[in-house]
């Protein structure tokens, strides 16, 4: 059984760091939202700073594979990112328009270094912009933060200055790891109403 209260890592470096990911994800939704709630993908970051791109990266690669579910939304892409400017508007936007909806939460992180290159999965909201001082407000039922470099001093130098193939492998498991999840989750719904 998974412990799904505490933070949960998972190791990009592991070759079953996708698998893994997805497993607790679909742990996660499988306790947690209602069959006919509606799902919401909140990717923030922007894709003007290589070490803030991962939500809008998780974002653009999600696209093509949530087409095939009516009651799962999608906001933050290298398109239309979500980011510290109009964050407050679509917080506003999500409750005005879908209020009971049940939220997961992507943003990138500083952390230390050696989580460097870890993914955090928890329950619970996350705090965008926390590594940057920035005040804004805390979103999500389900939080999932990818540490991409390490926080201390001159985070912005920092964040402008991490790699791109450490954001875009972790990139590819969240989406990889959420479109598994929703995959299987709503497949099994789908079999169950049609019995």
């Amino acid at each position: 059984m998974l412990n799904l209260t505490n933070n949960n890592y998972i190791d990009t470096h592991s070759p079953f760091a996708s698998i893994k990911f997805s497993n607790l994800i679909l742990e996660y939704l499988r306790t947690n939202i209602k069959s006919t709630q509606e799902l919401i993908i909140l990717c923030i970051g922007t894709d003007r700073s290589t070490g803030d791109s991962l939500g809008p990266l998780v974002g653009y690669k999600l696209t093509p594979h949530l087409n095939y579910y009516d009651n799962v939304k999608l906001l933050g892409t290298l398109d239309n990112p979500i980011h510290a400017k109009n964050l407050n508007d679509t917080l506003n936007e999500i409750g005005r328009l879908h209020r009971e909806a049940f939220i997961i939460a992507v943003d990138a992180s500083l952390g230390t270094l050696d989580k460097i290159g870890y993914i955090n999965i928890k329950k619970g909201p996350l705090k965008p912009g926390l590594g940057v001082n920035k005040n804004l407000p805390t979103i999500g039922d389900i939080s999932i933060t990818a540490v991409v470099n390490v926080c201390g001093m001159m985070e912005y130098m920092v964040l402008q200055n991490t790699r791109l193939s450490l954001v875009m492998n972790m990139a590819d498991i969240i989406s990889k790891g959420i479109s598994r999840s929703l995959y299987k989750l709503y497949n099994k719904s789908l079999r169950e109403e049609n019995k």
